[in-house]
């Protein structure tokens, strides 16, 4: 588990791939101090467990579903990452729950200053839409952010000076593809809540009984 507060920026060393699959060299220094093989770090937002490391950094292998789901089939040596260990049961909770398990990209469409701030504005696919609500949070490319403002094709946070400087978001621009993770809580109860229609609990709570009930 994570929580979307990025320790640092790593840049890519080295990439070995195979046919449908990678190993990632990647430089690092913060991260270092107790990291240990089979350590999990999320690697712009996506989980991955650290199957070397030296004084410079660490090595990860990176599976087929994984190049699918993300956009890391996309870096290159010298791009940089955002960076994060799993969180410690004794540290402080700065952001939200966060798996580490991409849903899917998204492509910013949008940026503009305000003030102090920068606005970036992501488009994605609805079945992700779906799960971003209003002052709700979402991860992308493992740091954690509030939504602003949603519509039924993207939506929009507002990036404060330390966040855009700490991280690889302030070197994104129009056009780029971004990592997303939402709310891992909605898609639990959207789960809980959407029985499988041919096998539905005996006297269990249906869209049908909901509705007939005025809710």
């Amino acid at each position: 588990m994570f929580t979307g507060i990025v320790e640092e920026m790593g840049v890519i060393r080295a990439i070995r791939r195979g046919a449908h699959s990678s190993v990632l060299s990647i430089g690092a220094m913060a991260i270092l101090s107790d990291l240990k093989i089979g350590d999990s770090v999320a690697v712009n937002g996506v989980c991955l467990t650290a199957t070397g490391a030296d004084s410079g950094g660490f090595t990860a292998d990176v599976m087929h579903e994984t190049l699918d789901r993300s956009s890391l089939g996309a870096l290159s040596v010298g791009s940089r990452v955002n960076l994060e260990r799993a969180m410690a049961v004794d540290g402080r909770f700065g952001g939200h729950i966060v798996s580490g398990h991409i849903d899917g990209t998204g492509r910013i469409t949008a940026t503009r200053r305000d003030d102090n701030a920068v606005w970036y504005t992501v488009e994605a696919a609805p079945a992700l839409l779906r799960y971003v609500v209003e002052k709700g949070s979402v991860t992308i490319d493992g740091i954690s952010l509030t939504v602003a403002t949603v519509t039924e094709r993207n939506f929009s946070v507002s990036v404060i000076p330390h966040t855009a400087a700490v991280t690889i978001l302030g070197e994104k621009r129009a056009g780029d593809t971004v990592n997303l993770e939402t709310d891992i809580i909605g898609k639990y109860v959207e789960k809980l809540l959407r029985p499988q229609p041919e096998t539905p609990p005996p006297g269990g709570i249906t869209w049908d009984f909901l509705a007939e009930n005025g809710f």
